[in-house]
């Protein structure tokens, strides 16, 4: 929300009434209470900001409403809006999602684009109705999905496009200049709330399959398995391409080393590891962590401890 936020503030002609974001949370490891980011750089630019525990009790509902906005620009914020509150800006609220809608649909867009190994990935800016993500489109626009992209790094990008897109959108709309086109329905798809069990790898699933999904939950929730009943996080891998051996002959999840590469054997191909970290360990690369625990090799992984 941080750079639609700042794109915004930037706009000639447009007054920012209030900043409304999440209350003060506990964050990092001494759990201090501490502002959002949101909040932090609105009191930098003299915004005002307002931090209600939500807005679904009549009382925030009224003092949204003596704000007199014309409208709502909704990014990120963590609450989904009932229609008392979408009624209260006489132009509407509008979302910059991080989706190409009706793709990804739902609270997970960006981690959807990588699980499904699009190649593209996108921001929509939409009207909101009721629904979850199904209003009317503003503007869209996408980028390319790189090997190297995950959540976090995706998402970084487009949060910078959506501010461009909103930066470009936001007057136009207000000037009456964009029809809203309705979403296919027929052609969305959902993503959920991810949840720290989502992370654990089933290595009978396909190889690159798996490769998405290191990728789209770095770095949340991340991905797991076991190794010797103790819990092991795998905090990087890819598809093995040109691995020499045949993940058919092994049961999924052995663990195979050839040079300086340690792959797993999958239900379709091989998984390289990158970095692992054990339980209670630091984390190290794989061909280092093999180095200090030799039985590794050979091994199967997501199996009980004997």
């Amino acid at each position: 929300a941080l750079p639609s936020l700042e794109a915004v503030a930037a706009l000639n002609g447009m007054e920012i009434v209030c900043v409304v974001t999440q209350p003060d949370r506990p964050a990092g490891r001494g759990q201090s209470t501490r502002p959002s980011a949101v909040k932090a750089r609105a009191l930098e630019l003299g915004l005002p900001v307002w931090t209600p525990e939500n807005l679904k009790e009549p009382e925030t509902q009224a003092r949204l409403r003596d704000l007199a906005p014309d409208l709502l620009v909704v990014v990120a914020y963590g609450e989904i809006l009932r229609r008392v509150v979408l009624d209260i800006p006489r132009r509407g609220a509008i979302n910059v999602h991080g989706s190409l809608l009706p793709r990804h649909r739902g609270a997970a867009p960006v981690q959807g684009a990588l699980l499904a190994g699009d190649e593209e990935a996108g921001i929509t800016i939409m009207l909101m109705d009721e629904g979850m993500d199904t209003g009317p489109m503003l503007a869209k626009r996408s980028i390319p999905v790189r090997p190297d992209h995950t959540a976090a790094t995706l998402a970084g990008d487009l949060s910078r496009l959506g501010a461009d897109l909103l930066a470009e959108t936001l007057p136009r709309w207000l000037a009456g200049e964009i029809q809203p086109e309705p979403q296919d329905d027929s052609a969305a798809t959902k993503t959920r709330m991810l949840k720290k069990e989502h992370g654990r790898l089933d290595w009978s699933r396909p190889a690159r399959e798996l490769a998405n999904q290191v990728r789209a939950f770095d770095p949340w929730p991340g991905t797991f398995t076991t190794w010797r009943g103790q819990h092991l996080k795998v905090l990087g891998a890819r598809e093995a391409l040109g691995w020499e051996a045949s993940s058919e002959q092994a049961v999924p999840g052995t663990v195979a080393q050839q040079g300086e590469r340690v792959s797993v054997a999958t239900g379709e191909g091989w998984l390289e590891l990158h970095e692992v970290q054990l339980q209670g360990k630091k984390a190290l690369a794989a061909r280092e962590f093999v180095n200090g625990y030799r039985d590794f090799v050979g091994s199967v992984l997501g199996e009980e401890a004997p």
